[in-house]
């Protein structure tokens, strides 16, 4: 890992409020989806290919560490690391504490959360805890067994996922949250029964439409199931009532239960974008900001490290690059072209 002390890990780049990081849509750039892989032992239906294997990127463990530091001095407060599949990477508590060490812009601790399809989790929970992890998301599309297994093509899993869903809970990252991607003819028949999941076990479940970005190129609109039938859903489960966001850029449109008894989100960037608010930017496990997840762009930014680039260089280059970013994906639109790279590829 790097060999920076304390100090120099709690010591801000950027002093100033001017070179806090905005596109030029004026919006915030406050989180950072930071993939440190793109390898997965799920070979989950909307995201990877059924056949053979595919090349691995990974940096070490001390670039991604580096470019966490130069993004917060920047403005970032947020880092959420992705893959893949983080839990992977054998590392990774160790990552955790070093980004924990870490000093936003504005001198705080950075938030730092992680998605995992929860596989290995039981184990990790607590370690990543005490390393610093402020929040978990775990990947989980059914709460049927079968239909888990059809969906990851992974047998047998679904209880060791349970069990880390209950490992982080304990370990204290509750509240957990559970991200299910709807797939008609798939998942779909899921919905009320993640909602009485969410009630069970007190965990914040949210659904995510399907999105175009997955390697067997699958994607059709007929397979997406909306916000709107959803929520129509989701009220035969109880009377349900909308919560407001937590903070202006978040993904999720939240709903409760009247009763007070658990908490749904749904995250519909095909029926109900949501990009005027985005605050993210992501780098992929090789080292390449993606400035939107339909970006048909990659840029370089390990490529500014390897040929020696300061800090400094690196912090003029993610500039340059967050003054492109696209005011909205375009999804929907006549020509909509996806991108070349799969989620896995780009960070979830």
């Amino acid at each position: 890992m790097s060999t920076l002390t304390i100090a120099e890990l709690e010591q801000p780049l950027l002093q100033t409020q001017q070179d806090r990081l905005r596109d030029k849509f004026g919006r915030a750039i406050t989180d950072l989806r930071l993939s440190i892989t793109d390898r997965c032992n799920f070979r989950c239906v909307y995201c990877r290919s059924g056949q053979g294997a595919t090349p691995v990127h990974e940096l070490p463990m001390a670039d991604y560490a580096r470019i966490a530091r130069v993004f917060l001095s920047m403005g970032v407060e947020k880092i959420r690391l992705t893959g893949g599949e983080p839990l992977l990477r054998n590392d990774l508590p160790a990552l955790v504490e070093e980004l924990y060490a870490m000093r936003t812009m504005d001198g705080g601790r950075p938030d730092i959360a992680l998605t995992t399809n929860g596989h290995m989790l039981a184990e990790l929970a607590e370690p990543l805890k005490k390393a610093g992890l402020s929040r978990i998301t775990v990947s989980m599309d059914a709460v049927d067994p079968e239909i888990f297994a059809r969906i990851t093509r992974v047998p047998r899993s679904y209880d060791r996922v349970l069990a880390g869903i209950r490992a982080a809970k304990a370990a204290g990252l509750a509240p957990v949250k559970v991200n299910c991607v709807l797939m008609r003819g798939w998942n779909d028949d899921q919905v009320e029964r993640f909602a009485e999941f969410a009630r069970e076990e007190d965990v914040v479940v949210r659904f995510i439409e399907f999105m175009p970005l997955e390697e067997d190129k699958v994607w059709s609109r007929d397979l997406v199931v909306t916000l709107d039938e959803i929520v129509e859903r989701l009220g035969k489960v109880g009377d349900i009532v909308p919560l407001p966001p937590n903070f202006a850029s978040e993904t999720a449109r939240r709903y409760g239960f009247a009763d007070g008894r658990g908490e749904i989100g749904i995250i519909a960037p095909v029926s109900h974008p949501f990009c005027g608010h985005c605050s993210r930017v992501r780098l992929t496990s090789d080292g390449k900001i993606r400035t939107c997840l339909f970006s048909h762009l990659d840029h370089d930014l390990h490529g500014i490290m390897r040929r020696g680039g300061t800090d400094e260089d690196m912090a003029a280059y993610i500039k340059q690059t967050v003054d492109k970013k696209e005011e909205r994906h375009h999804i929907g639109d006549v020509g909509f072209i996806k991108p070349a790279r799969a989620m896995v590829q780009i960070g979830g």
